[in-house]
């Protein structure tokens, strides 16, 4: 009797653990998706990472591989592409500008404004966005929009693989998107235009013949984007929750994607590697 009884206890056991087994997963919700992702960014501490980044500049695409260092709570950024081109930026350092190595004649460390002409020249973001910082902006949008449909308009869109780890796809379509005239009332930089928007400077400044510190008249008539893309593609680190790829469409096709590499969250970085004079810089 005792060993029919073990026997079915057993047989119970396999079942259940079978049966769990066999379940299948409970799918993440849209909601879910977007509140995992947008607090993983907001409660970055450190990140280290390496980028490959091609963007749409005057019609022709621009290619690009960075390593990347951030610490958050104050803000200090470190960046060197495949050129052997550094950037430095440490809040309350250097009068607010970056140290830039242009690993070019006169090989010389430069300090330039990163919202400036010559730092902001063939990219379409600033080193302070460096990070995930933009891509949290896209998803929830800027309390000065009108409506937020560009933002309602992300849907989970199922699973897939980037750089061998499974990640979410998180995915909009907006075909409304366009240019639409926007006149001035009061005098705006494109920074503050964009944001009413939601579309990012570069195509304002792109389609407008503007710089980034130049500050827009009253009485202008501007061409500016309605929304940030057409599609948005992001997939979603599915550990992290820390985003491994994004792409933008936009009426012209692809605008812009970033693929992230060797992502390590929240793991100490000392000090010393934001300073100028750190072994192995040129800075």
């Amino acid at each position: 009797m005792t060993r029919i009884l073990r026997q079915t206890s057993l047989a119970i056991i396999l079942a259940t653990l079978l049966g769990a087994a066999s379940a299948p997963a409970e799918k993440i919700t849209t909601a879910q998706l977007v509140t995992r992702l947008s607090s993983s960014i907001s409660n970055l501490k450190t990140l280290r990472c390496n980028v490959r980044a091609q963007e749409r500049i005057g019609g022709n695409y621009q290619q690009a591989r960075t390593q990347m260092k951030i610490a958050y709570a104050p803000l200090r950024v470190y960046l060197r592409n495949q050129k052997g081109i550094e950037v430095l930026w440490v809040h309350g350092q250097n009068d607010g500008d970056a140290w830039v190595y242009p690993n070019s004649f006169p090989y010389v460390t430069l300090s330039l404004d990163p919202n400036g002409t010559l730092m902001r020249k063939n990219q379409h973001h600033s080193v302070l966005d460096a990070g995930f910082g933009t891509i949290a902006e896209i998803l929830h949008g800027s309390g000065k929009r009108q409506d937020q449909e560009f933002e309602r308009s992300f849907r989970y869109a199922g699973d897939t693989l980037v750089a061998g780890r499974p990640c979410f796809i998180l995915r909009s379509d907006f075909p409304q998107f366009r240019y639409v005239s926007y006149k001035v009332t009061k005098p705006e930089t494109p920074a503050q235009i964009a944001d009413k928007f939601g579309s990012g400077e570069y195509r304002i400044l792109e389609r407008n013949h503007l710089s980034p510190t130049e500050v827009v008249a009253a009485g202008r008539t501007l061409q500016v984007p309605n929304a940030y893309g057409r599609r948005t593609i992001v997939c979603v680190d599915q550990k992290m929750f820390l985003p491994m790829a994004v792409q933008v469409f936009d009426d012209k096709g692809l605008f812009e994607k970033f693929e992230f590499f060797d992502v390590i969250a929240n793991q100490p970085i000392p000090g010393a590697e934001f300073s100028k004079d750190y072994k192995g810089y040129k800075l």
